[in-house]
């Protein structure tokens, strides 16, 4: 089979050419999968006090620590990270977010 982009030789199930990237006549699209909205809620797996830092690092993709450097950060500078804190600790429901808890059993030594 010819890429008629590149005009090279390629495999003949190929859907895409593996030397310009083009995609071949008569492939099948790739499949979009349908993806949840994320949701803001604090987290009852990886939380220090009321799980806020989580969940919001939970939402946005970021490491919990750093989430937690901000807040703390907010809090000693301005004096808002507290408030802050409090308003979303009440109005933020409890959700699943982060890490869950794995259960190991113990190996039986030999």
């Amino acid at each position: 089979m010819t890429c008629p982009n590149c005009q090279k030789e390629i495999i003949a199930a190929s859907n895409y050419c593996y030397n310009c990237g083009a995609r071949q006549p008569g492939s099948v699209p790739p499949a979009y999968s349908y993806r949840a909205p994320k949701k803001l809620v604090r987290s009852s797996n990886d939380k220090k006090i009321g799980g806020v830092c989580a969940g919001l690092a939970d939402y946005f993709d970021v490491e919990t620590s750093v989430i937690r450097i901000v807040a703390l950060i907010l809090f000693l500078i301005y004096g808002v990270g507290f408030l802050t804190y409090i308003i979303l600790w009440i109005a933020l429901p409890l959700g699943t977010t982060g890490l869950t808890a794995v259960e190991t059993t113990p190996v039986a030594a030999p």
